[in-house]
């Protein structure tokens, strides 16, 4: 079948209708759930990991406390099949509905009598997995690095839990739970809970901490582990571990920089999990045991951002959540602003650490406004720091805006209010106030406005603008430039277009951000002619770097400048590393560049299969497959 032919298929097979959004929760426009009414507590998971057949078969006992009079209890589901449900022993009807398509089925289930405020419920739900389930990836031996056994690892956010168990999948909702999982013996189990006993083929957790849906997180795959501090052990497969072992041995110093700031981290264990590089993002932050992708082992630290990033997700997001994902920026946006303050706190002397934070917040900018301004269009409603995600998949709508617009929307206060000094009290305040709770974007903003009700700059603050139009932020707060100052004069070099003038000496002095930043300008700026790109990569040595931030940034000018020298690295690079935030811009970058649009196209299908639903099904609409 030719290249024109597939796109029509696809095309044909594969366009989904915008869902009926008026069967959705009050609360939550992406869950079928009724959480209002009656509430999931506690969850108990008695799973088997069958690799050939590709699923997890087993059982979910919901404890549900009962909040209205009620007749039935409504649950999300996605391509599961529903073997049996009982209460009390006792038999139990349901009704399964058509699948909304990305969203998943209604599973409303009949009770025997109706229940009243007050009633607690133990439901149990036998079922298995599809081997299509959205929130599984199921690895070939030939995908992993030890190349002899299979491997599976879970990525639920931020809807996908529903398709692991029944549930009510909403960040609205949070739980505890605990779980024996059966895998073959020479496999490893890990979840994002306490790891008990493992004896034979079963493993025992238990999560004594309510988390959201999105959070409930499996890994099953032949593992090592190395120990990082009093409270964290790193896991990867061999190949990986001892590299692991060295890129992640500061940990317990970032989470006791992160306790300083935030107070005390309160799920006991911190460990990493280094996963094979299908894993759509640079990391997840499952309690007890992040997820990270492998292309966080640069050899250099450098990427420790990502790992600070992922341990403040344990104030902010894990402890502290958005009620849906409409206000997904108290996620995101307080997790990078916390993020750049605790790095800078490691850092002695006061004025570099402020030029730190503030370049690593021009970093942030820089990519912020490709999305808003090159990417999204600066009027499109899902720049908002508040979207309405009716008619809109929490997947559609995942970018850099809730991160780096919400974290400079934090600066902006914190500079308007009165520095760090009364910030920091604030944010401490914040996170006690609403621990183990979930939020939306009013309550934050309440209790702001409680906590600084004698600060009149608060009153000039233009919430509507800030929180609800489109487009870049208003205010850009006064970043400190002078560690960007020898990047903007390199660039104007290289802008001279002389590939005599280019040396190593350039370059020698930058850090590896300083690197990524010099790219990013220069993907702004009009191609470059190919002598000058390759004699730039020569020179600084980018084209032979093992960094994938700089390699990835690398990739993008040179498709820029049309360099079909490039294309089997690039081909080669998005068919082996699945982290959406490099893949999705190298495709995008491959179908503006019209004539290998096709070659992009037939590339993907071809490797479609390999891919996280995540990043499959957002690549899809960025090659323009769906709408």
């Amino acid at each position: 079948m030719d290249t024109k032919h597939i796109i029509l298929f696809y095309l044909f097979n594969c366009f989904s209708p915008v869902p009926v959004m008026g069967a959705f929760s009050p609360l939550d426009p992406s869950s079928f759930s009724r959480p209002e009414q009656a509430v999931i507590k506690h969850v108990t998971l008695s799973l088997n990991v069958d690799f050939e057949n590709k699923v997890l078969n087993g059982s979910a006992t919901l404890d549900v406390d009962v909040l209205q009079d009620i007749g039935d209890v409504v649950l999300d589901s996605s391509e599961l099949t529903i073997e049996s449900i009982e209460l009390d022993g006792a038999q139990l009807t349901y009704k399964l509905d058509d699948p909304v398509p990305n969203y998943g089925s209604k599973l409303t289930i009949q009770l025997p009598k109706r229940a009243s405020s007050g009633d607690k419920l133990k439901i149990k739900i036998k079922y298995t997995t599809s081997p299509s389930a959205t929130a599984l990836q199921w690895l070939q031996p030939a995908q992993t690095s030890g190349k002899k056994h299979p491997y599976l690892f879970s990525q639920c956010q931020p809807i996908h839990a529903r398709s692991i168990l029944p549930c009510q999948d909403t960040p609205f909702v949070k739980f505890t739970y605990d779980a024996e999982v059966t895998a073959p013996e020479e496999f490893t189990v890990l979840m994002s809970a306490l790891r008990g006993e493992s004896r034979s083929t079963k493993t025992t957790f238990n999560q004594p901490m309510p988390l959201p849906s999105y959070l409930l997180a499996i890994a099953v795959g032949v593992l090592e582990h190395r120990t990082l501090g009093p409270r964290s052990k790193v896991w990867s497969e061999k190949e990986e571990i001892e590299r692991s072992a060295w890129e992640f041995a500061e940990a317990e110093k970032y989470l006791q920089a992160a306790e300083r700031l935030c107070g005390a981290y309160e799920w006991k264990q911190y460990d990493l999990l280094v996963l094979p590089p299908s894993f759509p993002y640079g990391g997840m932050e499952n309690p007890c045991l992040t997820f990270v992708t492998p292309t966080l082992l640069a050899g250099d630290r450098s990427q420790a951002d990502v790992l600070i990033h992922e341990i403040m997700h344990s104030w902010t997001g894990n402890l502290v959540t958005n009620r849906n994902f409409e206000h997904f920026w108290l996620n995101e946006g307080f997790t990078v602003f916390l993020e750049r303050k605790v790095k800078a706190s490691l850092i002695e002397d006061p004025i570099e650490a402020k030029k730190s934070r503030d370049f690593h917040s021009i970093l942030g900018l820089e990519e912020l406004s490709e999305a808003v301004v090159s990417q999204l269009g600066v009027d499109n409603p899902l720049t908002r720091l508040v979207p309405d995600l009716h008619d809109v998949h929490p997947d559609d709508a995942f970018s850099t805006v809730p991160y780096e617009k919400g974290s400079l929307f934090l600066r902006y206060l914190e500079d308007l209010i009165g520095g760090p000094e009364v910030f920091d009290d604030f944010l401490r305040s914040y996170l006690k106030n609403f621990s183990r709770k979930s939020l939306d974007t009013d309550e934050f903003k309440a209790y702001l406005f409680n906590y600084f009700q004698d600060n009149e700059k608060l009153k000039s603050v233009d919430w509507e603008t800030w929180l609800y139009k489109s487009g870049m932020p208003p205010v850009i707060p006064d970043y400190d430039t002078s560690m960007t100052k020898p990047i903007t004069a390199l660039v104007a070099k290289i802008n001279q277009r002389n590939a005599t003038l280019i040396s190593y000496q350039d370059v020698q002095t930058f850090t590896p951000h300083q690197i990524m930043i010099f790219l990013q300008e220069l993907i702004k700026h009009p191609p470059l002619p190919l002598d000058i790109l390759h004699t730039l990569g020569a020179e600084y040595k980018i084209d032979s770097s093992k960094n994938t931030e700089i390699l990835y940034r690398w990739l993008r000018l040179c498709l820029r400048s049309k360099d079909q020298s490039i294309l089997g690295e690039v081909f080669d690079f998005v068919n082996h590393i699945g982290r959406m935030r490099y893949v999705r811009p190298l495709y995008r970058d491959l179908y503006d560049w019209e004539d290998v649009r096709n070659q992009a196209i037939e590339n993907f299908l071809k490797n479609e299969q390999y891919m996280m639903h995540v990043c499959a099904h957002t690549v899809k609409k960025d090659l323009h497959l769906i709408d």
